[in-house]
């Protein structure tokens, strides 16, 4: 496995920048410590999600019985879904709704939910997590996805922490540009994953 490509398609899909509009939004009463401590916790739990799926998710497909390929082919098409929303500037329709959004507000502990669940890790980014986790040959190689979960959520914890400044300094239109453009990368590797997922349910494709 390219550890630098997983640690790349899990940044596109947590889309730690995305998500600093609604971690203000959602902090808008709290002290600097405050967001700070919001801001671990989220971080954290984003790494405890990673890493959890990235052990059991075979397993898992293995219980249900559901096939590699099938998840694969599945999981691809959920983030092509994710990479036309970012290219449209749009909100993520897999991760959180108006409703939760609101809710959210009145929470007094918003780091677990919504922020690092779904906001962060949505069905996109566990599938994600899963797929790579089944082309996993090694336990160096599950380690591997393990680390780069835990390069994310130190991601996502500098991003948080950086809110207000990284808000003043791209604005509004500099998020959503950098968006369009993570939703490229992320287009092109649900590409990969759906014509992998096609090869293991069609095996014979691969053999010319």
């Amino acid at each position: 496995m390219d550890i630098a490509k997983i640690v790349i398609a899990l940044l596109v899909l947590v889309n730690p920048l995305g998500a600093v509009p609604l971690f203000i939004s959602l902090t808008p009463h709290s002290s600097q410590t405050e967001r700070k401590k919001i801001a671990k916790t989220a971080a954290i739990s984003v790494a405890i999600v990673i890493g959890l799926f990235a052990l059991v998710g075979e397993g898992l497909l293995r219980f249900l019985g559901i096939s590699i390929g099938s998840f694969q082919v599945g999981g691809g098409l959920l983030v092509m879904l994710i990479a036309i929303a970012l290219m449209n500037a749009k909100p993520n329709p897999t991760k959180t709704t108006d409703e939760e959004r609101e809710e959210a507000e009145s929470r007094t502990n918003i780091a677990v939910v919504p922020m690092a669940i779904p906001l962060l890790t949505g069905p996109g980014t566990i599938s994600t997590v899963i797929i790579y986790a089944t082309t996993a040959k090694t336990v160096w190689q599950v380690g591997s996805l393990v680390v780069a979960g835990m390069v994310v959520a130190s991601t996502c914890y500098v991003a948080m922490t950086l809110a207000t400044p990284i808000s003043r300094l791209l604005g509004q239109t500099g998020i959503n540009i950098v968006n369009r453009v993570m939703g490229m990368l992320l287009a092109a590797v649900s590409v990969e994953i759906v014509v992998d997922g096609i090869y293991r349910l069609f095996p014979m494709l691969g053999a010319h």
